[in-house]
């Protein structure tokens, strides 16, 4: 199988190249949908044979979608990635392995993150598992401002390959709380707009025996149950202790801490802030 790879960038000139480097091996189809970077980014992908194209960011599923319905695509398969997500040996071998028709229409791909250099590999987000690479013309991204995946749209069912991508997570704390910063009011607009009624279609199922997707966002929405200021401190001391994160050691402390606790007392925080002071 040769799919065409589809990749968001934004100032991603850290990353990109080993990314690219990977895809290069699987695909000579590569797409890079640029938000109009400022730094190297589209120098570097233009010099690994990529198609550049431009175009303004909303959120993730918007422009994830967009691309799946504008690019000039010509594979029967899609394989989607983010600047920062390089694929390791096996999981290049095991795409390559696949026959033209297999016996799936999408895969499901093992992502690890690696965090102030050291990958985490505990607190029971080791590997989180995402819908990548499926049959063009039957794969989306939620329409969701955070926290989006893909899904089927068509007939076909589901399979996961081996080896991992990893998600190098190379921007400074700053600009990475900065990010959650906004991901949480996106995470904030989704909860009011399902609690009125208004989140559109088109969205990932919730199902504790479905896909591993669906077995996720059934989880969330059992966290999101629970109640505010009360599950921060949950979560956190359930991946830390519990899920032994304190093993992903100084930088795992500062991962769990921030990731876990402090991104969702945020959103708590905001919920209580638009309930109570900003109607």
């Amino acid at each position: 199988m040769r799919p065409t790879v589809l990749l968001l960038s934004f100032n991603s000139a850290d990353t990109l190249g080993a990314t690219l480097t990977r895809a290069r091996q699987v695909s000579d189809e590569i797409f890079v949908i640029d938000s109009f970077s400022t730094d190297g980014t589209v120098t570097l992908a233009e010099s690994f044979g990529a198609k550049v194209v431009q175009h303004a960011f909303e959120n993730y599923g918007a422009q994830r979608n967009w691309a799946i319905d504008n690019l000039s695509i010509t594979r029967p398969w899609q394989l989607h990635l983010d600047a920062d997500e390089v694929m390791d040996d096996e999981l290049v071998a095991a795409i390559l392995a696949l026959p033209d028709n297999p016996e799936h229409a999408g895969y499901f791909v093992p992502r690890y993150v690696r965090f102030l250099g050291r990958v985490m590999r505990h607190g029971g987000m080791s590997p989180t598992w995402h819908l990548r690479l499926f049959k063009t013309g039957i794969g989306r991204c939620e329409d969701r401002k955070y926290d989006q995946h893909y899904l089927l749209t068509g007939p076909g069912t589901t399979g996961q390959l081996p080896g991992v991508m990893i998600d190098d997570i190379a921007m400074s704390l700053s600009e990475w709380t900065a990010r959650h910063n906004r991901w949480a009011d996106g995470e904030v607009a989704e909860l009011f707009a399902a609690d009125s009624g208004e989140a559109s279609s088109g969205r990932l199922v919730a199902d504790a025996k479905g896909n591993p997707a669906q077995r996720k966002r059934a989880l969330r929405a059992k966290y999101n149950k629970l109640p505010l200021f009360v599950r921060p401190f949950a979560l956190f001391g359930y991946r830390y202790f519990f899920k032994m994160g304190f093993l992903d050691g100084t930088e795992g402390f500062i991962f769990w801490t921030l990731q876990t606790f402090w991104f969702r007392f945020l959103i708590d925080s905001k919920i209580w802030e638009k309930r109570n002071l900003r109607p």
